[in-house]
């Protein structure tokens, strides 16, 4: 079983291509365990499909099935378009959240978001002002002056009652600086592609930013984020740190 692991701004992920969709919920926990297996954030197999380059199956760390991963759309790409499942530096795939399609100009490459759905304005908690929004995955976002600390048990507790990876977010003139508490990985990871673009909806919504910004996550990596024709770009550098040929785990 040969796997490639590929790092999008400090998220990581394995990637290998399969030619049949079955449940793969123990093998990704397996893979991704940082000191018995791999070690990653996340799990993605990229399938055959009539219609597109190809289909994704995305599993989280802990093994649960996830329907989108910004970041992970961006590695998969990449890593289509390396294999030859994807052609002419497009690529055209089906998540579980919708169609993403994506652009690949060496290692730097943009994805077509879902569009967001804006769940709820109007959380208060911890006396702070969430919003709920849902960008292929829920992420509840508060905007604070002082992001330099991250209360993980409150994000902990906040997940578990709204099932949704937690982001706190400090926007600074036309730069949104995010940290993300994810769950299925159930801790802060180094970034997440969706928490930032639910960041940047938000943010574009009040008035905050204008259509085209820098976000940076916890990695320090800079990442960038449009709104254009209606539709929401995620961009930025992904990098492929090794392949490896696997022995049973």
């Amino acid at each position: 079983m040969k796997v490639s692991k590929y790092s999008a701004n400090g998220n990581d992920f394995i990637l290998y291509h399969a030619n049949e969709k079955v449940d793969r919920s123990e093998e990704a926990k397996k893979l991704c365990h940082r000191q018995n297996g791999v070690g990653a954030d996340g799990l993605v197999v990229l399938m055959p499909h009539s219609e597109y380059d190809f289909e994704w199956d995305f599993y989280n760390s802990d093994g649960s099935y996830a329907s989108m991963c910004g970041n992970a759309s961006r590695a998969a790409a990449h890593y289509a378009h390396e294999k030859g499942i994807s052609k002419d530096n497009l690529s055209t795939f089906l998540t579980g959240a919708g169609v993403i399609k994506a652009t690949i100009n060496g290692m730097y490459v943009v994805s077509q978001m879902t569009d967001p759905k804006i769940i709820d304005e109007s959380i208060e908690a911890y006396g702070e002002h969430w919003w709920l929004i849902d960008t292929g995955v829920p992420h509840l976002i508060s905007f604070k002056e002082n992001i330099d600390t991250f209360d993980l048990a409150q994000a902990r507790e906040l997940r578990e009652k709204y099932n949704a990876n937690i982001n706190i977010a400090r926007i600074d003139g036309n730069d949104i600086y995010v940290r993300t508490y994810e769950r299925g990985v159930e801790d802060e990871t180094l970034a997440c592609g969706t928490g930032m673009v639910s960041a940047f909806v938000r943010a574009k919504k009040e008035g905050l930013v204008s259509d085209s910004i820098r976000a940076l996550p916890k990695s320090g990596d800079e990442l960038y984020i449009k709104y254009e024709e209606g539709k929401y770009h995620f961009g930025g550098q992904v990098m492929q740190t090794f392949v490896a040929e696997l022995g049973d785990i």
